[in-house]
């Protein structure tokens, strides 16, 4: 997983758990440019990820802001197979970055509204403040998930608020299983081999670059062409069939995130649309 080994080997203290995924950050690079469609305002940097500020195309300028980063970016350590966190206090802070990836706020949590590394790798946080007030304070508008499914070929930006970087390519296909040690994930992203995500990149919107909208949110690559083992995700197809890519990296895609929420970007995993994992 695209996560900094030393916030990992501190998630795991806390959390008590065994072995997991974990990826060392280098050293910080110069940033590199953004496209021209796609820049940094709307992401934010976690102590140990990425991530950025989201909104439903249904959400109200008045909701309250949500922040979103991976299942296994979760302060309180990596979710275990098969659960699945909602409402859990959190008190986390976020940097918010403008377009040229200028740290202007911190941003703070009150809730962990939803968080899972089963069939997809997610966590969203709901912040103490709104839309409306960081567009007024400080003219930055939240990315929009689009609810409707990516498509190949399309060109995408992987937007890095950790490291202040992107990585553009295009989506390369998509992976029926996707599995990384004790976890498995469904119908994942794969990039074609420009996109070299690496420590630090987890959490990162996947954003559309024809659109601005996200489509995926970035987790994990295969480091060392190890078959399914952490680090080395391998993908494995309806008929149990595994293949090994190594150097690729891979997303969760995010467009069923939205019909998991209701008015005032509450979540309401009973739903009829809803297909997130449920505890």
């Amino acid at each position: 997983m695209n996560k900094p080994l030393l916030a990992t080997l501190a998630a795991l203290v806390i959390s008590g758990a065994g072995a997991a995924p974990a990826v060392a950050a280098p050293a910080p690079e110069k940033a590199a440019p953004a496209i021209q469609a796609v820049n940094f305002a709307g992401t934010v940097s976690l102590s140990n990820c990425s991530g950025s500020v989201i909104r439903f195309p249904a959400s109200a300028d008045t909701d309250p802001a949500l922040v979103m980063t991976n299942g296994h970016c979760l302060e309180t350590g990596f979710p275990e197979p098969g659960e699945v966190i909602t409402g859990q206090s959190s008190s986390r802070t976020f940097g918010l970055l403008n377009s040229a990836g200028t740290r202007v706020a911190t941003l703070r949590a009150n809730q962990v509204v939803y968080s899972t590394m089963t069939d997809t790798d997610v966590t969203l946080y709901r912040t103490t403040t709104t839309y409306a007030a960081i567009k007024n304070s400080y003219g930055i508008n939240a990315l929009t998930l689009r609810d409707t499914h990516p498509t190949t070929g399309t060109a995408i930006t992987v937007v890095s608020g950790y490291w202040k970087r992107t990585y553009a390519c295009s989506i390369d296909g998509f992976v029926y299983r996707l599995k990384e040690g004790d976890w498995t994930w469904k119908d994942s992203v794969r990039y074609t081999s420009a996109c070299q995500t690496i420590g630090g990149t987890s959490g990162s919107p996947v954003i559309d670059n024809a659109t601005g909208k996200v489509v995926a949110v970035n987790n994990t690559g295969n480091e060392d062409g190890q078959r399914c083992t952490e680090n080395n995700p391998c993908e494995v197809d309806a008929n149990g069939a595994v293949t090994v890519r190594q150097g690729i990296n891979y997303a969760e895609e995010t467009y069923n995130i939205p019909g998991c929420f209701t008015t005032g970007n509450r979540l309401d995993l009973t739903l009829s649309g809803c297909t997130l994992p449920k505890p």
